[in-house]
Order: structure tokens, then C-alpha cells, then sequence
């Protein structure tokens, strides 16, 4: 019992300590705390719609237990969730960000935003803390399929990081066609260089008998189609994309999915 007790206590204090270590920048960033006055409910719906499944995959992934029991990985994300809503809320308070004068949809949407990178940064918590300790760590075998769900992860928590500040629109404003064509190359040599040439611990490292276009071809491409995607999805979440024009909506996903397929290939290397 007294085990079961200090197992609890201490994955809830890696859990809060990674929801801090990487919501933090976020819950600091007025910009948040604005679009959580405003944001509309049904977009916060489908935001919360879709996070908790990527939860329970990232639980699946690396969760406290690395349990093969479905209802394990699902207690998983709802605590991992829990946390990033106690430790958004307790951090808005202490910011007087939020208060009990305010409306309460006001006050559920700014910690319904905040609380995506806590419970994200919950979970991986228990990645990154688990090297520091004596126990042992049970690696997994990832699928093509989990390699790629590891990328739209690492692309949701950066772009999530950029897309309120204004600047991302500012430069989408600024770039002709020609720049929008440089970043995308940039962005792809970026993301193929970071994970692949690189040879970064836990990268995926190419043979002397692979080619260069067979890792560009089955990781690279998609992951910027995976980071491109996930980056046009949280500017409509944000209404960011809200009377753009069809090529003003296209030139600010190429500035945001220049962070996000950065997020996308770091995400291979310390999940």
C-alpha cells in the first residue's frame, strides 16, 4: 500500500513538473489568455474532441505504466488530463489571468487552451524523467503508423506554442510566393537533416545501402504534410484563417508549419 501510495505521488509530481516545463511559455503569453475570452465554444469543442484521443495514443506510447491494458493507457490520458486542467488553473489564478468575477465560459475556454500542452507535457513527462531515475525503461517497438503519430504530436505542441502570437501572420503578410517556395525547401531540409543526416541519438539513421530519396519519400514528405496539416488545423482553431483569402490562408500554414515540422522530427528523437 504505502508503495502504491509513493508510486502516486511521485508520477504526479513528474506529471505536474512536465506540464509546467512545457505549458509554461503558454500560460505566460497573453495572447492566450485573450483568445480564451473569445475563442468560439465549437471550436474548443473539436479541440477537446480530438485531443483526448491523442492523448490515449501518446498514453498508448509512453504512458506512466507502459501497460498493454487498454482501460490502463484511457486512466492514463484522463489523469494526464486532470493534471494539465489543476495546473493550468491553479498557474492562471496565481497570474490573475483568470478570475471568479469572470464569466464562466471565459474562464472554462482560457483553461480548456491551456490545458492541451499541460496534459501533453504530463505525459511525456514520464519519458524524460524516467532516465534520471533507477527504473527501468521499457522500449517499444514503434510502427511506421506510430512514427507518424509521434510527428503530428511534436507538430501540435510547437505550432500549438506559435500559433496565437501575431507574428506568424505578420511574416505570412510580409512573404511573396518565391520566399513561401525557399521555406518550404528550408522546412524540408530541416526536418530530413534534424532526424536523419544528423545521426542524433534516437534518430532513425539511414545504412550505406539505403538512399537518401527512400528516407525523404517515407518519413520526410509525410511528416510535412503531417506538421502542414496540423498547423492549418490550430489556425482555425485560433481563427487565424478567419477572412483569409484561399492563397493568405496557404502562405500563413507554410510560416507556421516551419516551426511545426521542427516539432514533428524532434518529437522522433526524445519520445
Amino acid at each position: 500500500m504505502r508503495s502504491s501510495t509513493g508510486k502516486l505521488f511521485r508520477d504526479s509530481g513528474r506529471a505536474v513538473g512536465g506540464a509546467l516545463i512545457f505549458s509554461l511559455p503558454m500560460l505566460m503569453t497573453m495572447e492566450m489568455w485573450w483568445l480564451g475570452f473569445y475563442a468560439e465554444p465549437v471550436r474548443l469543442a473539436v479541440l477537446m474532441a480530438l485531443s483526448f484521443p491523442l492523448l490515449i495514443g501518446l498514453s498508448h506510447r509512453i504512458g506512466f505504466r507502459h501497460s498493454p491494458s487498454w482501460p490502463d493507457i484511457i486512466l492514463d490520458a484522463v489523469f494526464a488530463l486532470g493534471i494539465g486542467v489543476i495546473t493550468s488553473a491553479t498557474v492562471l489564478i496565481l497570474f490573475r489571468a483568470i478570475s471568479f468575477d469572470m464569466a464562466a465560459t471565459e474562464i472554462a475556454g482560457t483553461i480548456a487552451l491551456q490545458t492541451i500542452p499541460a496534459g501533453i507535457g504530463a505525459l511525456l513527462a514520464r519519458s524524460q524523467f524516467v532516465a534520471a531515475s533507477n527504473e527501468p525503461d521499457q522500449q517499444r517497438e514503434d510502427s511506421y503508423g506510430s512514427e507518424l503519430f509521434l510527428m503530428g504530436v511534436g507538430a501540435l505542441f510547437l505550432g500549438f506554442n506559435i500559433a496565437p502570437t501575431e507574428e506568424p501572420m505578420l511574416i505570412s503578410y510580409r512573404m511573396t510566393q518565391w520566399y513561401a517556395i525557399a521555406l518550404v525547401l528550408l522546412s524540408l531540409a530541416v526536418m530530413h537533416g534534424f532526424v536523419f543526416a544528423l545521426g542524433f541519438q534516437g534518430g532513425t539513421e539511414l545504412s550505406p545501402q539505403t538512399p537518401w530519396w527512400s528516407a525523404l519519400i517515407r518519413f520526410t514528405l509525410p511528416g510535412y504534410v503531417i506538421a502542414a496539416g496540423v498547423s492549418l488545423f490550430v489556425l482555425w482553431i485560433f481563427g487565424r484563417t478567419d477572412d483569409l483569402t484561399f492563397g493568405q490562408a496557404v502562405m500563413a500554414m507554410i510560416v507556421l508549419a516551419f516551426p511545426s515540422s521542427v516539432g514533428a522530427a524532434a518529437a522522433r528523437l526524445i519520445l
